[in-house]
């Protein structure tokens, strides 16, 4: 079983960044995929971002491709995803996810593993 904590949401004016980030526990980390997706009211959960255990590939949705970037660092049990640019639409909770599967997923019902969600609110 993998646990994952979510940390760093918040308010940010349209244009700002924030930087997410999210330990896990319960499984050697550096054997997962891990990935970020988000959930906005009345919205399917939807796929922001994702990368691989081996050798580290990236993956990210069209709409936040060059203003978002996912890292990871296994030793520290960690990934995180730096938000840039921020946009009203990205408004929702992230959801972080982790798959014992060796390649990114967009499917949310492929992954087996989820956090509980930070709220991220951007303004106009």
């Amino acid at each position: 079983q993998v646990h994952l904590v979510e940390s760093g949401g918040g308010l940010v004016q349209a244009g700002g960044s924030l930087r997410l980030s999210c330990v896990a526990s319960g499984l050697p980390f550096g054997v997962l995929t891990m990935g970020w997706f988000r959930q906005a009211p009345g919205k399917e959960r939807e796929f922001v971002a994702g990368i691989d255990w081996n050798p580290g590939s990236t993956d990210y949705a069209d709409s936040v491709k060059g203003r978002f970037t996912i890292s990871r660092a296994n030793a520290k049990n960690t990934v995180a995803l730096q938000m840039d640019s921020l946009k009203p639409e990205d408004a929702a909770v992230y959801y972080c996810a982790a798959d014992r599967s060796p390649w990114v997923s967009r499917n949310h019902y492929r992954w087996e593993y989820w956090g509980q969600g930070t709220q991220v609110t951007v303004s106009s």
